[in-house]
C-alpha cells in the first residue's frame, strides 16, 4: 500500500468527482481512478459507490476516512517522535537566543550555571526572535532565552512552555555624545524632529517597544530614518551619529562607560525587560532535566 492512496482517497471523498479530485492532485483522471482502484484491490473491499453522481463513500468508505486521517496524521508525528527519542539520548543542549543575548547575556550566564551543573555540548541557534519561537514551536529547540516582559504575550503560550526570569535588562533611549559629552539628538526636542533607529516586526525588542511606547513614540516629534532587526546593528549606526534608538543596556554597558552613548531621554521612555529562559513542554533528555533543574534552583 502506498500512502499516496490515502491522500488521493480522501481529496476523492471530499468531492465524489473523479475528474476534480485527479486535478487537484495533479495527475490525469484514468491514473487516479487507477490508483484508487489499487487501493480498494489492497484492502479487498469497495470504498466508492460509483453508480451515483457525485460517488459516494460506502459504508466501509465512511469507516475507511476516519482510518486514513489517523493513518496520515501518525505518519506526520513521525518525525517529531523520532527527533524526541534521538533527544532523550543526547547530552547535547539546544538553544535558540536572540542575537543581543547571544553576543552579551549567554556567555557569563553559563559559566554561573556550570558552578552548580556539569554543562555538555551546547548547539546554539543565534537569531531574531520570531526565528527562535518558530524553532521552539517545531520541537528544534529545547531552550529560548529571550526578552520579555510582563504585558507583552510571545508566540510561545505561557501554560505550554515552562519559563523562568534568569536575569533582567533595560532598554535605553541612547544617542551618541557630542564634543560637550552631550546627546547630539535627544527625544522630546519639540523645535524639530529627532532621527530614530528602529526595529523591524521580526524583532522581540521591537515587540515589546511597539507594545509599550508605540502611540507615544508617534507622537514625540521622531522621523524613522533606519530600520533593522538586529540590536547590534542599531547601536553601530547610533555610534555614527544617525539617531537615537532603543538599546539593551547589557548590549552597550562599554559604549555607557566610555561615554561614547548617553541617555538620550528622560525615565519614563526607558523599559525595563527580563531575561526569561523558555523550555520544550515536551520531555527532555537526561541532560537537559538536569540543566533546567539547575537554572530553577539558581533562580
Amino acid at each position: 500500500m502506498n500512502l499516496i492512496w490515502l491522500e488521493d482517497f480522501l481529496t476523492l471523498a471530499a468531492s465524489g468527482n473523479f475528474t476534480r479530485a485527479a486535478e487537484e492532485r495533479h495527475m490525469t483522471q484514468p491514473a487516479f481512478s487507477r490508483r484508487i482502484r489499487a487501493l480498494e484491490e489492497w484492502l479487498g473491499v469497495v470504498l466508492f459507490d460509483r453508480s451515483t453522481h457525485p460517488a459516494r463513500l460506502t459504508e466501509t468508505g465512511e469507516w475507511f476516512r476516519t482510518t486514513a486521517q489517523e493513518l496520515l496524521a501518525r505518519v506526520a508525528r513521525v518525525p517529531d517522535e523520532a527527533r524526541a527519542v534521538a533527544d532523550s539520548q543526547s547530552a547535547t543542549l539546544r538553544f535558540a537566543a536572540t542575537h543581543a543575548l547571544s553576543f552579551t547575556f549567554l556567555p557569563a550566564w553559563l559559566r554561573s550555571l556550570e558552578a552548580r551543573t556539569n554543562i555538555g555540548p551546547i548547539q546554539l541557534a543565534s537569531d531574531m526572535l520570531q526565528q527562535c519561537e518558530a524553532l521552539a514551536l517545531q520541537g528544534r529547540v529545547q531552550f529560548l532565552l529571550c526578552h520579555a516582559h510582563a504585558r507583552v504575550p510571545g508566540r510561545l503560550d505561557a501554560a505550554a512552555h515552562p519559563s523562568v526570569v534568569v536575569g533582567v535588562d533595560r532598554l535605553l533611549v541612547v544617542s551618541a555624545a557630542d564634543a560637550s559629552g552631550q546627546p547630539r539628538h535627544r527625544l522630546g526636542q519639540r523645535k524639530q524632529r529627532v532621527p530614530m533607529l528602529g526595529y523591524s516586526t521580526e524583532s522581540g525588542i521591537g515587540r515589546i517597544l511597539r507594545s509599550l511606547h508605540g502611540a507615544a513614540i508617534e507622537q514625540a516629534g521622531v522621523e524613522p530614518v533606519f530600520t533593522a532587526h538586529l540590536a547590534s546593528v542599531l547601536k553601530t549606526m547610533t555610534l555614527d551619529g544617525r539617531g537615537i534608538a532603543w538599546l539593551p543596556r547589557s548590549l552597550i554597558e562599554t559604549e555607557l562607560d566610555s561615554g561614547k552613548l548617553v541617555e538620550a531621554a528622560d525615565e519614563s521612555w526607558h523599559v525595563a525587560v527580563e531575561i526569561r529562559l523558555f523550555r520544550s513542554p515536551s520531555a527532555l533528555s537526561r541532560a537537559a532535566e538536569i540543566f533546567w533543574r539547575a537554572v530553577v534552583e539558581s533562580d
